[in-house]
């Protein structure tokens, strides 16, 4: 930030830097309150990443169980025949959180098997293709918590860097500026009253004659 330019002259000076000082102040407030929201919400979300990538990789080895149990029921021929052509979908729903725009949800729609397709050769096959639908439904959970912690964060290290610019470099400015416009008034107050008491026929630092 740049040193306050175009000071009006004089008491009209002082008071613009005043209500600039005061607006700044309110500003790095209002930042400080937010910082506290994000913060909480950012421990919240990190704690949801974890949460859900723990979630996933259960989910996964639980498919993988059932697809190990099916591949030695059956052999490779049966998982062949037991993959899905479709492909699975997904809708992310987005939010803002104090600024910080996220994912808030993501719904997936695994493949679905049509009448005509062949089913799983085997139970355990069947199961694991239930449980890999868990899974990716697990995974996605991850990821928009992952983001959303990532995109929060973000917010988090942006609104600190507005409130040091704020307290350790604009507010000091405004500070240091004004002090300097209530020297000059003062000094000219005085200039005025040394002026005023020659216009009356004293001298400073002497009584009257």
């Amino acid at each position: 930030m740049t040193t306050p330019h175009r000071i009006p002259p004089g008491r009209a000076g002082r008071l613009h830097l005043r209500r600039r000082h005061a607006t700044a102040t309110r500003a790095a407030d209002l930042l400080e309150r937010k910082l506290r929201v994000l913060l909480a919400e950012h421990r919240r979300l990190l704690e949801a990443e974890e949460e859900t990538r723990r979630a996933w990789h259960e989910e996964l080895r639980a498919a993988g169980t059932w697809l190990s149990r099916g591949l030695q029921l059956g052999g490779e021929q049966a998982l062949a025949t037991a993959a899905l052509p479709g492909r699975a979908e997904a809708t992310v729903e987005w939010t803002t959180t104090m600024g910080a725009h996220h994912p808030a949800r993501a719904a997936v729609a695994p493949a679905v098997r049509t009448p005509s397709e062949p089913a799983p050769g085997n139970t355990a096959l069947a199961r694991a293709e239930a449980a890999y639908g868990d899974a990716l439904r697990a995974a996605a959970a991850h990821a928009v918590a992952r983001a959303a912690a990532r995109a929060v964060g973000e917010e988090v290290l942006t609104t600190r860097q507005r409130i040091r610019a704020l307290r350790r470099n604009w507010l000091p400015r405004l500070e240091h500026a004004l002090a300097a416009v209530e020297l000059a008034l003062e000094e000219g107050e005085r200039e005025d009253t040394v002026r005023l008491r020659w216009a009356a026929g004293r001298r400073p630092g002497t009584g009257p004659g």
